[in-house]
């Protein structure tokens, strides 16, 4: 499927140049079976103000994670010894693009994933058969189709574990002695039936601190990992960088046309900001709402707000379409946060129309479709 077009590239695609220029400028030392040494992974991720030369042109590093740098530092070395890098945080942190990341750059594909759901079995964590070449045949390796963390083993490559707390906990016990041992056993190949890891197999796995007593990780596993907390956005400033940068970006893949306001991002970070942290800039507090307000959540509804501009209101974005967009995120199943979303509206938002007037003002007028 190589000429099928995609809604999202994953990272090894999207940032293919980039990689490719670090590759072939990399002089660092780098653990066995890495395309990457740690120090060109960590400036594929952090960015870099030098660019690099590749095939006759300059290529620029940007930066892809914005957050704590040490964090990044911390999980490149977990990764490159023998414990498993367990990315856990708030819903919309970035952990599941810094997983792809960390993949791409270091095995040269982020695509070797496991899914996990409440559905997920041990043979999709460990490996199934072709039961057509397995009633033909019996056992083989020819017979043997292999999961993700089988591929990661036998080639040694990083496998991520997405959203490992949804996963049965027997699923998850299944980790412990492939983790710890570095081994794999397969009964019904008899002795033939082991697989050792080879160098650079590890796991990268997420986990939801709002799940996370969906199905609590055991002791046992959690020692073979180290947890490493994502966490939201502080800076405001930095929040506003990352909604339009992020949406610039959707619109380009979307091919519309439609002018982005700075001060309409700003105000939607700061929204968020506020609702997510019980504070506004002022230092009024203000009840916290339960719906998780991440800055993912606010790139799409200003995504959302670009995308009803162009269609419907000749590529004026207006604060009605970012409010009626914000619903949807906002107020899911708790109708407690839409009287809180009002409450906000009533004193935080109307004392800055009054204050500052113009964006403020048309925000406050836009409170007539919160219901």
């Amino acid at each position: 499927m190589k000429n099928q077009k995609m809604l999202k590239l994953p990272p090894e695609r999207q940032y293919e140049n980039e990689l490719l220029a670090l590759k072939e400028n990399d002089k660092g030392a780098k653990p066995e079976n890495w395309e990457l040494s740690p120090k060109a992974v960590r400036t594929f991720i952090l960015g870099s103000d030098q660019p690099l030369a590749y095939n006759g042109e300059e290529v620029t590093i940007q930066k892809k994670f914005f957050g704590d740098d040490a964090l990044i530092e911390r999980c490149i070395i977990t990764l490159a010894g023998n414990r498993g890098l367990l990315l856990a945080g708030e819903p919309g942190t970035a952990k599941t693009m810094l997983s792809e990341l960390l993949a791409a750059a270091i095995s040269g594909t982020s695509k070797n994933t496991v899914q996990g759901t409440a559905g997920t079995t041990e043979d999709m964590i460990k490996y199934s058969w072709n039961y057509a070449l397995l009633l033909a045949k019996g056992p083989s390796e020819e017979a043997l189709v292999p999961s993700p963390l089988y591929t990661g083993m036998e080639k040694g490559r990083l496998t991520r574990v997405e959203e490992i707390t949804r996963c049965p906990s027997e699923v998850q016990d299944s980790l412990i002695s492939m983790m710890s041992d570095k081994v794999l056993t397969i009964p019904e190949l008899g002795e033939e039936g082991v697989l050792f890891a080879a160098p650079g197999f590890n796991i990268i796995a997420t986990a939801n601190i709002r799940d996370k007593g969906v199905n609590e990780m055991s002791s046992a596993l959690k020692r073979r990992f180290n947890f490493e907390i994502v966490s939201p956005i502080k800076e405001l400033a930095l929040e506003v960088q990352i909604i339009e940068k992020e949406v610039e970006k959707l619109i380009t893949q979307a091919n519309i046309d439609v002018e982005l306001n700075r001060d309409s991002a700003r105000l939607l970070a700061t929204t968020f900001h506020e609702l997510r942290e019980g504070q506004s800039a002022d230092g009024k507090r203000m009840d916290q709402l339960e719906a998780v307000m991440s800055t993912a959540e606010a790139v799409s509804v200003y995504f959302q707000s670009a995308m009803s501009a162009y269609y419907y209101d000749d590529g004026h974005m207006t604060m009605d379409r970012v409010v009626q967009n914000m619903l949807g995120t906002i107020i899911k199943d708790h109708d407690a946060d839409r009287k809180k979303l009002k409450n906000y509206f009533s004193t935080i938002v109307k004392d800055r129309s009054m204050k500052e007037g113009g964006l403020w003002n048309e925000y406050y007028k836009a409170k007539k479709w919160i219901k």
